[in-house]
């Protein structure tokens, strides 16, 4: 591996967190800088920085990149970490590598070796939980589930509903991690109940640090998956952060626009596919069977599936090629459309365009789809090209339209 020198921050909790990993002549060092105390984060950020870089004999301008833990967390706290890491990448010319801090916690109390499937959870504060799961194997860490926002009364619903979306029995193999255990008493208990394991307590490895920050950055540099400083952005998950008391009392809480304690998205996995092929035969005229499906991700193509509360809403399946993203197949279960669902997905979809570093996502869709065509133009499709023939139809063969969403066009 080529020499790097990568500079990580961590905001996401009251740990405020620098720190630099580099390689240089075959050898790798850590460095590292901690401040307790959440209301001194801008303050400290920048000058820890320089210490390390002073450490190390290093000036601003020999890193490679920059990473932050993109949370989700505290609001203040990420802004903090995503707007310095933005601003030394824009003035350096250098890119920027957004790192999952719930990953980060999961990796933290997993260990050396970690195996199986991980599950964080979060104090989110206002009676609320900040959830995700992780599948890990070794140094590879999959995320099944992408941090969510729950009610902490749903907590113990939602795991042992959702667990059968991980590829397991309902509510086994799978173990806990996070502040949150500690936070809500009780909770622990009702996942146990469930056959989850509790991990050994660890108050340092309860919240994401800066180091491990910069290990998994290192490993999705590694993986080319930097990105311009322009594209890098905060995990919010709740997009309201304060509600008033009347809000409150009113029973308003969580995330206004997404009910995150019933919508969930994971990974589509061989386990999936007969829901997927369900949804699908009730959603199109000429559908993909089940054997697509299974082909396709046998094949190596990426897909996900949206989920309340175990039952699967949706899905899309996309294909990477050269310098593309190709989005092959997405599906709503009609009575789930106009819920929100469909962009939960074109979002992940577009999400993994960035991730992997290529520029453009593109789809066929059937001139008569009106209702499809509205959607993706709402979300910056463009028609660029027209396939002749391309679908079968119930009288002859229907062309179809190509629509592209450039990630240029996306950002602004």
């Amino acid at each position: 591996m080529d020499d790097f020198h990568i500079l990580a921050f961590e905001t996401s909790s009251t740990l405020c967190g620098v720190a630099l990993l580099s390689r240089t002549g075959g050898r790798t060092r850590l460095r590292t800088a901690m401040h307790e105390g959440r209301a001194a984060h801008a303050e400290r950020i920048l000058p820890m920085a320089q210490d390390l870089l002073a450490q190390a004999g290093l000036g601003r301008g020999e890193l490679t990149a920059v990473a932050f833990g993109q949370g989700p967390g505290g609001f203040t706290g990420l802004r903090v970490a995503c707007g310095v890491a933005q601003g030394l990448a824009v003035a350096l010319d250098i890119p920027v590598l957004p790192v999952d801090s719930l990953c980060a916690v999961a990796c933290q109390g997993a260990g050396e070796d970690p195996t199986g499937v991980h599950v964080v959870l979060q104090d989110a504060r206002m009676n609320e939980v900040y959830a995700a799961v992780y599948r890990a194997a070794g140094a590879d860490w999959t995320t099944l589930q992408a941090p969510a926002l729950l009610a902490r009364a749903d907590v113990a619903a939602w795991a042992g509903r959702e667990s059968a979306g991980w590829g397991m029995q309902a509510g086994g193999g799978w173990t806990a991690h996070g502040d949150a255990l500690a936070a809500f008493p009780g909770l622990d208990g009702e996942l146990e109940a469930l056959g989850g394991r509790i991990a050994a307590a660890a108050p340092q490895s309860a919240h994401a640090q800066a180091g491990t920050i910069a290990r998994l950055a290192q490993r999705a540099w590694s993986a080319g998956r930097a990105v311009d400083a322009a594209q890098a952005s905060p995990a919010y998950v709740r997009d309201k952060v304060a509600y008033t008391t009347v809000e409150r009392a009113g029973g308003l809480g969580g995330n206004p626009q997404v009910d995150a304690a019933a919508l969930t998205l994971h990974d589509m996995m061989p386990a999936d596919v007969d829901e997927v092929a369900a949804i699908e035969s009730r959603v199109q005229s000429f559908p993909w069977t089940r054997k697509n499906f299974a082909d396709g991700l046998a094949a190596g193509y990426r897909g996900w599936v949206v989920r309340r509360m175990g039952a699967m809403l949706g899905f899309a399946l996309v294909m990477d090629a050269p310098d593309i993203v190709h989005l092959l197949v997405i599906g709503v279960r009609p009575d789930a459309q106009r819920q929100g669902v469909g962009a939960h997905l074109l979002r992940r979809c577009i999400d993994h365009c960035r991730q992997t570093g290529l520029t453009a996502l593109t789809l066929e869709v059937r001139p008569s789809n009106g209702q499809a065509i509205a959607f993706y133009r709402q979300h910056g499709f463009v028609q660029v090209g027209l396939r002749r023939g391309y679908y079968p139809a119930l009288q002859g063969r229907e062309d179809a339209w190509i629509m592209t969403l450039t990630l240029a066009a996306d950002a602004a």
